[in-house]
């Protein structure tokens, strides 16, 4: 199966090494208000990243594109892509499927967003992400929206385990601000956020933010606005022959960042457990067959 392909931004992130200072400064200029950045006139791209008019045309030419016009429609297609329902999702898959069971076609894109996702994720960045979760001292919030509630639920019960002082927090809730309340200087957010991004949730990281607190952000390849916000942004790509997207690389990275947090709070942890199976014994909570 053909991987999907890849995005402006994804272009970018692997150029980074190899472009020149100025290039450089207009590339992250590009990613800051990713893709909306690119959509106006190349002397106005120019202007706003502090860079010559002949720099936008050597980066643009270095990313595979022909001129800014061509540079310019991918942008285009990408922010029609983001904006996406469930029903033109669907449509765009039952023109181009192809032949094969449900199983194997949805198993191949699960496979090629895997790996196409984590061709782009930095490890040392994945591990400071994890290091920021694991840290008794901050307290965390984990934060959901109207489909990924489910992975912050996830995320949350094991962390409840793991550590002390987790706050599971939905964004889709009039009651977020409440959660807020105790926010503070050096506490950590994890935010979910996917195509169709959510408002609330964007408030929410920019309330967090002007709270001191830090923020790790699971998202999408095109990347929620709250990445501008994000100290840590871990991006999966999600498209499948499917109405919804994806979030299999996501729970993905979350069970690696589950598994790395177990393993960096291990003594902590292991006495956590052993608490919490003492009680789940006096609840009568699982059955015993011994």
């Amino acid at each position: 199966m053909t991987p999907p392909p890849q995005t402006i931004a994804d272009r970018i992130q692997a150029q980074l090494d190899t472009l020149t200072r100025a290039e450089r400064q207009l590339a992250l200029s590009v990613l800051e208000n990713y893709p909306a950045s690119g959509l106006g006139p190349l002397a106005a791209l120019a202007k706003g990243a502090g860079v010559s008019v002949p720099t936008v045309a050597r980066m643009v030419q270095k990313l595979g594109y022909k001129g800014y016009a061509e540079f310019q429609a991918e942008l285009r297609e990408e922010l029609g892509a983001i904006g996406k329902g469930p029903i033109a999702k669907h449509e765009t898959w039952a023109g181009a499927a192809p032949s094969g069971h449900i199983l194997n076609r949805f198993t191949d894109a699960v496979i090629d967003n895997i790996r196409n996702s984590l061709a782009h994720i930095d490890p040392e960045e994945f591990d400071r992400a994890c290091a920021l979760v694991a840290d008794p001292n901050r307290s965390l919030y984990i934060v959901g929206g109207r489909i990924t509630h489910t992975l912050a639920e996830y995320l949350f019960l094991h962390m409840q385990v793991i550590r002390p002082d987790v706050i599971h927090v939905q964004s889709t809730s009039n009651t977020w601000p409440h959660d807020l309340l105790n926010a503070g200087e050096g506490d950590v957010f994890v935010i979910f956020d996917v195509r169709r991004y959510e408002n609330n949730t964007l408030k929410l990281a920019e309330i967090a933010r002007d709270r001191g607190a830090q923020i790790i952000l699971f998202t999408d390849q095109w990347r929620s606005p709250v990445h501008r916000l994000s100290d840590i942004c871990l991006s999966s790509r999600i498209i499948v022959p499917s109405a919804w997207d994806s979030l299999a690389t996501c729970m993905l990275l979350v069970e690696s960042m589950i598994a790395a947090v177990q393993t960096l709070n291990w003594e902590t942890t292991k006495d956590r457990m052993q608490a919490l199976e003492e009680i789940f014994d006096q609840t009568k909570l699982f059955r015993k067959f011994t």
